[in-house]
């Protein structure tokens, strides 16, 4: 375990040194190529050196008054209320420091352990912060925010050096009704306890938030508010049920009668679930019951009869990809986009549902090849050439992007490997 552990270091320590000499290429010398650095770094760089100086101390501060006046009035106040246990909890457990900002990347709210909240208060990482990367630099929260999808920053990644110890983790948080935009989720530490699982972390964080979130009074499907923040299904890539916050350990089958029951809202005979779930399979209907009686055991009896039916508030991924789609954000759509829905699932309603999402986002990707988000739908489906040769076309007569040499390496790999 020791051994492993200087391992995970040591390769932190060449990622820290390598992001350093791309940092001191681009500040010192003026190296716009800067190759060690992912595009949309580089980009923010540039931003970032037209309006900050990299030794810039704090992030600016917006008044107090409105930053204030903001918070009561978005609803992520009383999303974010609703969860707040959990996400005290995970900053806690983690040593983090968890912001919350508005759609200008203004941090709104913060928690956090005990060292990374006076570390973050040194830099202004605190209401009223202003953290988009024109105001401090090249960060997690302003990625995330611009490009729509979750967004990482190691060390010397970010553009001022107050933050070159730190690693963050940022996902957008939506208005599950509307499918607004409504600000940002930020995960941070420092870049010592960098770990792969950060991403999904800040992701699943704004789901949860996401699923606490008051319906829209403007909303056509707006309802009486819940204080419950409720059920969330990840179902796309992976799967993953947490109730309240509380992650569910389900065995296969249960995961699937909750997934359909999720997406029927207004419920399913005994007949109509089987037939769903099993098909022509020659499945008991008392192997069902026992199911759906463990099922209800687990969510606390939140599971009506006659029809079944979840009586509580439900989100889920795919709603949310299929909403993005629909809203025409391919970039979201494509991030919310894990993989096939419950891969291996023999539920002939499931697999033609995944078939479906499958096909709703190549579909938004080959009418609106957006290079990031195609680079991003190549490491899920690394076979689909197609949309590979769209992106590449519908980039040959558009000014350079910084995205198309790896586009046209990509489509010469999957070519290869035909």
């Amino acid at each position: 375990m020791q051994d492993r552990s200087l391992m995970v270091r040591s390769k932190l320590e060449a990622r820290r040194l390598q992001t350093m000499r791309a940092w001191t290429s681009f500040v010192e010398q003026g190296d716009r190529a800067a190759p060690q650095v992912r595009p949309e770094i580089l980009t923010s760089w540039t931003r970032s050196e037209a309006t900050v100086r990299p030794d810039v101390p704090q992030a600016p501060l917006a008044d107090e008054g409105e930053t204030r006046s903001i918070w009561c009035d978005s609803p992520l106040q009383v999303a974010v209320e609703r969860v707040e246990d959990d996400l005290r909890r995970t900053a806690e457990d983690g040593d983090l420091v968890l912001a919350v900002t508005d759609s200008e990347t203004r941090v709104l709210w913060t928690c956090g352990g005990r060292v990374m909240r006076s570390k973050a208060e040194s830099v202004n990482f605190v209401p009223g912060g202003r953290w988009d990367d024109q105001s401090v630099g090249t960060n997690a929260l302003d990625l995330a925010n611009r490009l729509g999808r979750p967004a990482m920053v190691f060390s010397a990644e970010h553009y001022a050096p107050i933050v070159h110890n730190w690693v963050c983790w940022a996902a957008p948080v939506f208005d599950p009704h509307s499918g607004r935009k409504l600000g940002v989720i930020d995960l941070s530490t420092t870049w010592d306890r960098s770990h792969p699982i950060g991403l999904a972390t800040a992701r699943v964080m704004a789901r949860l938030i996401e699923s606490a979130m008051p319906r829209s009074a403007h909303h056509p499907s707006a309802i009486e508010e819940t204080s419950d923040p409720g059920l969330v299904l990840t179902l796309l890539g992976t799967a993953e049920v947490r109730l309240d916050g509380q992650r569910l350990l389900l065995n296969r089958r249960q995961t699937e009668i909750l997934s359909l029951l999720a997406l029927h809202p207004a419920g399913l005979s005994l007949d109509q679930l089987h037939a769903l779930l099993y098909g022509d399979q020659a499945i008991t209907f008392s192997t069902l019951k026992a199911e759906v009686s463990h099922l209800r055991a687990a969510l606390g009896g939140q599971l009506g009869s006659r029809p079944y039916r979840l009586l509580m508030p439900v989100a889920t991924d795919v709603e949310h990809v299929l909403a993005m789609v629909r809203a025409g954000q391919v970039a979201a759509a494509v991030d919310g986009y894990g993989g096939d829905l419950l891969p291996g699932t023999n539920s002939p309603a499931l697999t033609e549902l995944a078939d479906y999402v499958a096909v709703a986002v190549r579909e938004a990707l080959l009418v609106d090849p957006q290079p990031d988000a195609v680079l991003r739908y190549h490491e899920l489906v690394p076979h689909d050439v197609a949309v590979l040769e769209r992106a590449v076309a519908a980039l040959a007569t558009a000014p350079a992007h910084s995205a198309l040499p790896l586009l046209k390496g990509k489509l010469a790999a999957a070519r290869n490997s035909r």
